[in-house]
């Protein structure tokens, strides 16, 4: 089989990043390479046009692969390259590995076991099109069922209403109550989980004709569980059985253990676990906090889960709880540890970082001759280059006050004008939020926030003139 040459297209600015990454994938994948490094200083105002005018080919290649945000007609540069195919590469070159199938999605990744139950809590207090709301929302990020929370003391009467405007979007629903007559009708109109019975309310629940969850009368000992369990599985009642997560500080640990030791009691019995006891009661980002509660729902045979999104720092939690399950299932069928499978998740720190040494921003503000600013994040500082021009500290403050005195005898610059300096304040913002929270920073692209990242328009090099 012939040995793969493979020339990659890029400007000034990006060759030694570049060549790092091509340096390495060469080595791991065994290919031949070359770089072209065209004289432009942003690969991304690059076409395929003005391509064709700079490139030398290789007459080696197999494929060329051009920047990303390389748009255009390709018809003259595929003339001068002949038979080698031409394809974009990734407009973030960090995503270079993935674009040549390292840390791809997995085969099979993706499928899960695990059933969502998100909960929307005090619903009497709530109007119909405010349940509605949150029903299409919470669906729309992955549950599977929606629990309808009430008030303590019953009497909802505006629940068979309820019921039917979540049936209506065609979703599955739970109620979760224990006032028997509020029970009662929610399921008549069509809820068909219920949330939650006890030795107080079992009577009730074998005319309900729903599945149940079943709790314990005392968590901490379990009394009262396997009598229920027993009363409900002699009248043919469909259950569950939570043996209910309790908060740290009381008794998180031994309530795990609970979990485990009810598994082991009943090895088929299908099991819930409410892990918004642990996600809305902690001071911590419920990201990390639901993987490890999936993980154990997942090793433990526990197939069912009821989350909410009540406290802020937990308001993306169904999502979360999506995501968690495929990851956590494909790693135990697999039998390999959850990493490198799911960036989403990844939502404070990226998963590696790439930044240039303060040399080589150096030696770039020797090479370029334009007065175009560069923005970037590296070793503790946000760092602005241009042509002569290299400010670096570590608050953006201060660069802006070195560059307003950057000029001839001190003077402003003449490109920065009102416009230009907002932008400018713009990225050394995001550069300074990427250097507290340990993320790669990319002028003119969003920082990676995983599942919650918002994509942003390049507001720089849309307005950039092109090469000609």
């Amino acid at each position: 089989m012939t040995r793969e040459t493979i020339q990659f297209v890029t400007g000034r600015l990006a060759e030694p990043s570049l060549r790092k990454q091509v340096e390495t994938l060469a080595r791991e994948l065994d290919f031949d390479y070359s770089i072209a490094v065209l004289p432009i200083t942003v690969a991304a105002l690059m076409t395929p046009e003005w391509i064709a005018k700079k490139l030398t080919p290789d007459p080696n290649a197999t494929r060329v692969v051009l920047p990303g945000y390389c748009q255009g007609n390709v018809s003259a540069l595929q003339q001068l390259v002949g038979e080698a195919t031409i394809e974009l590469g990734p407009r973030d070159l960090r995503r270079l590995p993935e674009h040549f199938g390292q840390h791809a999605v997995a085969d099979g990744y993706g499928n899960y076991d695990i059933e969502i139950l998100a909960e929307i809590n005090h619903c009497p207090r709530l109007t119909i099109d405010q349940i509605v709301t949150i029903a299409q929302r919470y669906a729309a990020d992955g549950a599977d069922v929606i629990d309808l929370g009430c008030d303590p003391g019953g009497g909802w009467l505006g629940v068979s209403e309820a019921v039917q405007a979540v049936r209506d979007l065609g979703l599955r629903v739970s109620i979760d109550s224990t006032d028997v007559r509020e029970i009662a009708t929610a399921v008549s109109a069509g809820a068909e989980l219920v949330l939650s019975v006890s030795s107080a309310n079992r009577e009730a629940a074998v005319d309900w004709g729903a599945t149940v969850i079943v709790v314990p009368d005392d968590p901490k000992t379990l009394a009262g569980l396997d009598d229920t369990i027993e009363y409900l599985a002699t009248r043919s009642v469909p259950l569950r059985i939570d043996p209910i997560l309790e908060p740290i500080g009381m008794g998180f640990a031994a309530s795990v253990e609970r979990y485990m030791t009810t598994r082991r009691r009943y090895p088929d019995a299908e099991m819930l676990m409410g892990i918004g006891n642990l996600t809305e009661l902690t001071d911590v980002d419920s990201a990390g906090v639901n993987v490890v509660l999936l993980a154990i729902c997942q090793e433990l045979g526990i197939r069912s889960v009821l989350t909410t999104e009540v406290i802020n720092w937990a308001r993306s939690s169904v999502r979360e709880c999506d995501l968690a399950r495929r990851l956590v299932y494909h790693a135990v069928e697999q039998g390999i540890p959850p990493k490198h499978l799911e960036r989403q998740l990844l939502v404070l720190r990226d998963e590696k970082l790439a930044s240039p040494a303060r040399d080589e921003l150096q030696t770039l503000a020797e090479q370029v001759k334009d007065h175009n600013y560069r923005v970037f994040a590296t070793e503790g500082e946000v760092h602005l280059v241009s042509a002569d021009t290299h400010l670096h500290h570590k608050d953006p403050f201060e660069v802006m006050k070195q560059l307003l005195v950057s000029g001839p005898n001190g003077s402003s610059p003449k490109n920065l004008d009102a416009s230009h300096a907002f932008y400018l304040g713009y990225e050394m913002c995001k550069a300074a939020t990427a250097l507290a929270l340990g993320k790669q920073y990319q002028q003119d692209e969003s920082l990676d926030w995983g599942h919650l990242t918002q994509d942003e328009q390049r507001h720089y090099l849309r307005g950039s003139r092109r090469p000609e």
